[in-house]
């Protein structure tokens, strides 16, 4: 535990490793990046969390409740004392709230009980659901505007979250200027690399085919576009013998992605690595040629900024990416890769013939996508701008 006078920070939040998704990631990251002792963690219980929370420089501290819990009344009561608890220890700052949903609650509690002032981080896909319930329910309305108006600032992973989250404050007349911030995220150049060597023990332990390859990193539903980048597979297959299209994710359309697939044709093209651990993530970035994250929204679904885009960039892969929810923020378009409408798989497929006939084209977009990362898109700013921000508005 920090220093009985060190200040730190809290951070509260369901999804953190081993759990996995981009969040979990972000959250992470903070722990990592925090310097040693002036944050604390406070989530659930999950198997085999023990040895990964010991890796951390800022010490995890798990209430006791199994994290898919934690979304219960008992769950989420022992949380609030548990915060609350965390809140009084001298040095406490400021606490950072990691997802609306359910961790607000300890974080509302906690200011309530012992005045630590606290800041929700947004992220997309949680403001377009929260939104419509709120709009529906006027119990809903009671129990969450009084957690957002008491919150010292929202802080939002693209500009687009950040309009959703505006939007949804004055839904509630709610005020917003000044209180909702952008943090566009990071990544970690150091990790994320060119290498080409890598990727071709990468391919060789999988028993991958030669050849140039597309590659999509991202949970196996349909939102992400895998589907789209399949259509744009079978279209340039004919022009393209050596084209090949690794996807890397879990979920639960496996079986219908495959069928697809075979129904296009190009079943003995596409490679789809559902046990990839998060060790061999790099290596399989390196294997690839273009980086294609066609995600679209999909009703509630949507990428509010796209972690994996800035992983293919530091990896120098040009990107051929969706342009919808935040991923303008995530891929520059022209420099870094090329933005399309992820509803007609044809841009797509114009995206990626030009880049395959112009490898001197690709080149440049990777070269600056990585230029890009180590400029500006790093785990290191996220952590100092929200540090910043911490400072600004915790208590003294």
């Amino acid at each position: 535990m920090p220093q009985a006078t060190q200040p730190h920070d809290l951070l509260l939040t369901y999804d953190f490793p081993p759990m996995g998704g981009g969040i979990a990631r972000w959250m992470a990251e903070l722990a990592h990046g925090y310097p040693a002792g002036t944050l604390v963690v406070s989530t659930g219980i999950l198997p085999g969390a023990e040895a990964g929370d010991a890796s951390f420089p800022n010490p995890v501290n798990r209430v006791g409740v199994p994290a898919g819990r934690l979304k219960t009344a008992p769950g989420l009561m022992r949380w609030a004392h548990r915060a609350t608890r965390l809140a009084r220890a001298p040095g406490s700052r400021f606490a950072w709230v990691g997802n609306l949903r359910p961790a607000a609650f300890p974080a509302k509690w906690a200011w309530e009980r012992a005045g630590l002032p606290y800041g929700i981080l947004v992220h997309g896909g949680d403001i377009l659901a929260l939104a419509p319930k709120l709009a529906r329910s006027r119990l809903k309305r009671e129990i969450y505007r009084p957690i957002l108006a008491d919150a010292a600032v929202f802080v939002a992973n693209s500009h687009w979250t950040a309009e959703r989250c505006r939007e949804l404050l004055t839904s509630l007349d709610l005020p917003h200027e000044g209180r909702v911030r952008v943090v566009p995220l990071g990544t970690d150049p150091a990790r994320w690399h060119p290498d080409a060597e890598a990727g071709r023990r990468f391919r060789v332990a999988r028993s991958l085919p030669d050849g140039r390859y597309l590659l999509t990193v991202a949970r196996l539903v349909p939102h992400k576009g895998i589907d789209t980048a399949l259509r744009v597979m079978a279209t340039l297959a004919p022009q393209h013998p050596d084209l090949q299209y690794l996807a890397v994710g879990q979920g639960g359309h496996e079986a219908s992605l495959r069928q697809l697939a075979a129904s296009l044709g190009v079943a003995d093209r596409f490679h789809l690595c559902t046990d990839v651990t998060d060790a061999e993530l790099p290596a399989a970035y390196a294997a690839a040629d273009i980086y294609l994250g066609l995600s679209r929204e999909a009703g509630l679904d949507v990428e509010g900024f796209g972690i994996a885009l800035l992983e293919a960039a530091a990896t120098a892969l040009p990107v051929v990416a969706g342009r919808s929810g935040g991923i303008a923020d995530a891929v520059a378009e022209g420099e870094t890769g090329v933005l399309v409408d992820p509803l007609d798989p044809q841009q797509a497929v114009d995206a990626v013939r030009h880049l395959l006939g112009d490898p001197a084209l690709a080149r440049r977009l990777g070269e600056a996508g990585r230029a890009r990362v180590l400029q500006y898109f790093t785990w290191a700013r996220v952590v100092d701008e929200l540090r910043q921000v911490a400072a600004e508005l915790g208590r003294s």
